[in-house]
């Protein structure tokens, strides 16, 4: 299985065409939170409408699979915690969203919302431990913070990931995590697009401007997962330990092309 990874596309258009264009080559496309961009001119509804046509015309070309970030939020729950509500909606559509967890071939994948306060956790520590029942080989979340602490939500100045988050991998050991939300993790020292919790791995592609994003392409028929950004391109062996610094790739594998 094939399985392309985004985040943070922050309502960049080319970037959206951009995953239209190459989404029917792969089996999965996740994209880990952050659609709209609360900082821009357009109103976050117009954001979210046009978004939605996105959504729809990449599920039709691969299996769609997404979570909220906090961009995302656009509504509360009764104890007033920000919720993303139109994501939680593309359910109906046959996207997998917010507190979803299916399986894809042999793989377990399971949804997180992002969660602003002690209700959505909640709701998440649940999510997680009722997965934990079905799981019977390969489990991936997809989660738009990365875990505190990590490689993954280092900004150059200070962590800024999820405490909780680490607490959750610590107790169930997933295979894989998928995340976001801090850009700059993969393009300064001491950061990382990928990191290693125990036996499980951490991703966070990260953010850059113009067509294409920075992406993870993880193929689990060759135990691999590559990093593909302006700054440079690199991969790693989900067989193997995890060594620093993580190597360059200097050309492309041919299963890739």
């Amino acid at each position: 299985m094939r399985i392309l990874v985004v985040a943070d596309l922050h309502y960049s258009l080319p970037q959206y065409d951009w995953l239209l264009d190459v989404a029917g080559d792969f089996d999965v496309v996740v994209i880990a939170g952050d659609h709209i961009d609360l900082s821009s001119l357009v109103d976050w509804r117009a954001q979210s409408l046009v978004i939605r046509k996105y959504v729809e015309r990449l599920k039709l070309k691969t299996r769609l699979i997404t979570c909220s970030g906090n961009h995302d939020l656009d509504s509360r729950n009764p104890l007033g915690e920000k919720v993303a509500q139109w994501i939680r909606d593309l359910s109906r559509d046959d996207v997998s969203s917010d507190g979803a967890s299916l399986m894809v071939e042999d793989t377990l994948i399971t949804v997180c919302p992002w969660w602003d306060g002690p209700l959505v956790r909640a709701d998440v520590a649940r999510l997680l431990d009722e997965a934990a029942q079905k799981r019977n080989g390969r489990w991936i979340w997809v989660h738009h913070a990365p875990p505190d602490r990590s490689p993954t939500s280092w900004t150059g100045s200070r962590y800024f990931g999820d405490a909780e988050l680490k607490q959750w991998i610590e107790t169930h050991q997933p295979d894989i995590v998928f995340s976001g939300h801090v850009h700059q993790s993969p393009f300064i020292a001491s950061g990382s697009w990928v990191d290693r919790l125990g036996s499980t791995w951490v991703f966070n592609a990260g953010h850059q401007f113009g067509a294409p994003p920075a992406h993870i392409v993880l193929d689990t028929d060759e135990a691999m997962a590559l990093w593909f950004s302006a700054a440079g391109n690199q991969f790693v062996h989900l067989d193997r330990p995890l060594a620093r610094p993580v190597e360059k790739l200097a050309a492309l594998p041919g299963w890739l092309t």
